[in-house]
């Protein structure tokens, strides 16, 4: 009797374990006051990266789908932008979290290093997350990388997106270009690249 309590109680964990809703998951990733106009770090089209980002935030919003707020708060020696204790660090006013909304900080580029995103995301059984964000060529594109390659089924939102112009050595790369390069090497490998409108009306649940 007692075996088969067991064996029953074994396979009830197991049944409800592959019963769990698999879901989307919306990642905002940094969209903090110095990337905008005023900031310390201003970026290329903020402004309007922040507004799909609302957007898609709303759409969440509206379906009880969970949503993680990415903040980054630098660390590092001579850090000039997102320090601790400035306005410059906040989250956006556009995409202010609300109750229930979780805010993952982090140090590094990537929103998964030494931080508690995966944690959360394995709690809500998300198995395909929908990211914007800034920057572009920095802690986006890090993250995707990481996220596709611990198995999740990334939509990048590319005009949800914003970052500025790079130097390499005597040649300057214009944030169009930064921006164009980044999203084609995401696209396909690692993630599907696609305006937040048709992610809204294609891809969330």
């Amino acid at each position: 009797m007692q075996r088969f309590l067991s064996v029953t109680v074994g396979f009830s964990t197991i049944l409800s374990s592959y019963s769990a809703p698999m879901t989307t998951a919306l990642v905002l990733i940094d969209l903090q006051n110095d990337y905008f106009p005023g900031g310390a770090m201003e970026l290329v089209g903020s402004n309007d990266a922040v507004a799909q980002a609302k957007a898609l935030l709303l759409a969440f919003r509206e379906r009880s789908l969970p949503i993680f707020h990415v903040q980054h708060i630098s660390i590092r020696p001579n850090a000039t932008f997102f320090l601790p204790n400035t306005t410059g660090v906040d989250i956006h006013r556009s995409v202010q979290p609300t109750v229930g909304e979780s805010i993952i900080k982090k140090h590094f580029p990537s929103s998964f290093r030494e931080t508690t995103l995966l944690e959360h995301l394995r709690a809500v059984n998300a198995t395909k997350l929908i990211i914007v964000g800034m920057m572009t060529h920095m802690c986006v594109d890090t993250t995707v990388r990481a996220a596709a390659d611990l198995g999740f089924e990334c939509f990048l939102a590319q005009d949800a997106c914003a970052t500025r112009a790079l130097q390499f050595s005597d040649h300057r790369v214009e944030a169009e270009q930064v921006q164009t390069s980044y999203l084609a090497a995401l696209n396909g490998a690692f993630s599907q690249v696609l305006p937040a409108h048709q992610i809204i009306a294609h891809h969330l649940g």
